[in-house]
């Protein structure tokens, strides 16, 4: 005899209770791991401050440098810099790390996209843990982004600095093929932040606003039965859509792993690899 009867719309009662037989707890499950390893690594690699630099390498977390401290190892020159060095008013509660001043951005960005919301919402806060699963609190009313989630909404803005970062990672990629005193040089470092960028682009232009921005808002595409910018557009960012969520996860990862390597360069345990 079942002990949990199905209730209106063929759910079940009870948190993580359901009708469905297939493997559904592997999903959120995968999202819960590897999302809480990518907040933990990158708050910690954002307070260091330091090995964040290897000419020509620059980690993603730490780019652009606003500030600079080049007493510190690893830390980027002051002609690297966009302003100088830290100044005399830097609160001294603050840790010395360029990364506190723009990981904000891109890191609203992620934090506030579509496919993502609905990833920690049901891997963190089982609301619900997934599709036709009961939710941890099955009581509560549903009130949308509303309240609390009404910050998500910034994420049509958020999409704008995104894109701007795009270019300033892409510039990185491209200077990480000039080292000091060459003209230009391939290392294992170019290659891994050249994909880097390449996987964070992939990512931006499948975002929902990015398509709804290129065409989506329009009512008619085309011009007479022809194409349009705005519908080619559109296609092309349709494309990439269909594939948000590998995108995301995949440039999630190399984002994480594109600063460890450049760390680890940086510190000396391992040793770039490149043709100069």
């Amino acid at each position: 005899m079942a002990t949990h009867l199905p209730v209106v719309g063929g759910y079940v009662e009870g948190f993580g209770k359901t009708c469905r037989t297939d493997d559904w707890k592997s999903g959120p499950l995968i999202t819960l791991i590897v999302f809480s390893t990518f907040v933990i690594y990158t708050t910690w690699a954002a307070l260091q401050g330091n090995h964040y630099f290897h000419d020509p390498y620059l980690s993603p977390f730490y780019s652009p440098v606003l500030y600079t401290d080049p007493s510190v190892a690893g830390a980027a020159p002051a002609s690297h810099a966009w302003i100088g060095t830290f100044p005399s008013w830097w609160p001294a509660f603050v840790p010395l790390s360029p990364a506190i001043l723009i990981l904000v951005f891109p890191g609203s960005f992620r934090f506030t996209c579509y496919y993502y919301r609905k990833a920690y919402y049901r891997a963190f806060a089982g609301s619900p843990p997934g599709c036709a699963v009961g939710p941890l609190n099955a009581r509560r009313r549903y009130r949308g982004e509303t309240a609390m989630l009404v910050f998500q909404n910034l994420h049509r803005y958020a999409l704008y600095f995104a894109l701007i970062f795009i270019l300033i990672l892409g510039w990185d990629a491209i200077q990480s093929f000039r080292p000091p005193g060459k003209t230009f040089g391939v290392g294992v470092g170019s290659v891994i932040l050249t994909i880097n960028v390449v996987l964070i682009a992939a990512y931006t232009f499948g975002c929902h606003s990015f398509r709804h921005l290129v065409g989506g808002r329009k009512d008619v595409l085309g011009h007479c039965g022809e194409p349009s910018l705005a519908s080619k557009s559109w296609t092309k960012a349709t494309w990439f859509n269909e594939r948000h969520m590998q995108f995301a996860w995949a440039s999630l990862i190399w984002v994480m792993l594109t600063d460890v390597y450049i760390r680890l360069v940086s510190h000396g345990v391992i040793r770039d690899l490149h043709t100069w």
